[in-house]
């Protein structure tokens, strides 16, 4: 049989862990990193928005950013393109089964659509913090 104190120490231990887990503690690398829906800033890597036939893999983007900062971000498309940050008025083209790399400074605050402007298929959400 065990003792209080012991069966105390184990429930606390139980729902520690149980905390961590739905919190998504255990497991990811970073934000958005379990979900596969959301593309964040990330110092060691350039985000990547994959399109699979005319649309984002994984459903719209998030890319966030505060001002000031330099935002990268590449997209790699199936289908050829152009590719429009709007706000920022920005635009390349890509071609089928190619990439391109955006690469810009945060001036601008506020939230904007990243799209394939041909197919008018919004592809990321770009926010840009105070």
């Amino acid at each position: 049989m065990m003792n209080s104190k012991r069966a105390m120490t184990l429930l606390l231990t139980v729902v520690a862990a149980v905390g961590l887990v739905a919190c998504g503690g255990g497991g990811g690398s970073g934000a958005g990193a379990d979900s596969g829906h959301s593309i964040t800033e990330n110092q060691n890597a350039t985000p990547t928005i994959v399109v699979k036939n005319g649309e984002p893999v994984g459903g719209v983007q998030e890319l966030e950013y505060s001002a000031g900062d330099q935002i990268d971000f590449e997209v790699e498309s199936d289908v050829a393109d152009e590719i429009h940050v709007h706000g920022y008025d920005l635009m390349k083209d890509v071609p089928a089964g190619g990439s391109v790399t955006f690469s810009f400074q945060a001036e601008i605050e506020g939230i904007f659509e990243v799209e394939l402007e041909g197919r008018k298929e919004q592809i990321a959400e770009l926010r840009v913090n105070p």
